[in-house]
């Protein structure tokens, strides 16, 4: 495992900055071991709906998990408003930090993260295949 860290500023966009340090890393397979921070939008869909829901106000960031390549990831996050009420959901482009976002991830360098559709689901669903000194 190889461990990385970033940190968001505000107004950069959460996942977009996650799949351009994956691009830029050339990470083949990765996961978010821990994220503080703040948002100021929010972006989610919610479990068992089609469409995104963008909230505006204060959120802490009480939760960051996923797995992810350069190809791509597949992300939820957990966000408590101004008086304690917690909500989570599929984090989507739009959820733009606040004040900032303190991120650490792992890079997995013997394996790879693929999104293959999967006809039981519908989604493009996680594929993990051996990454032998960096060849498939």
């Amino acid at each position: 495992m190889i461990v990385h860290a970033l940190r968001l500023t505000p107004h950069q966009d959460l996942l977009l900055e996650l799949e351009e340090f994956a691009r830029r890393h050339q990470l083949s397979a990765a996961c978010i071991l821990t994220c503080v921070g703040s948002l100021r939008r929010a972006s989610l869909r919610f479990a068992d709906r089609s469409e995104a829901n963008t909230l505006d106000g204060r959120f802490e960031i009480i939760s960051l998990t996923g797995t992810f390549a350069e190809d791509g990831g597949h992300y939820h996050i957990g966000l408590a408003d101004g008086e304690g009420m917690a909500m989570g959901g599929h984090l989507l482009p739009g959820c733009l930090i606040y004040t900032t976002a303190e991120i650490v991830l792992v890079e997995l360098p013997e394996l790879r993260f693929l999104r293959q559709p999967d006809p039981a689901t519908g989604y493009d669903e996680l594929a993990i295949i051996p990454n032998h000194k960096g060849v498939l």
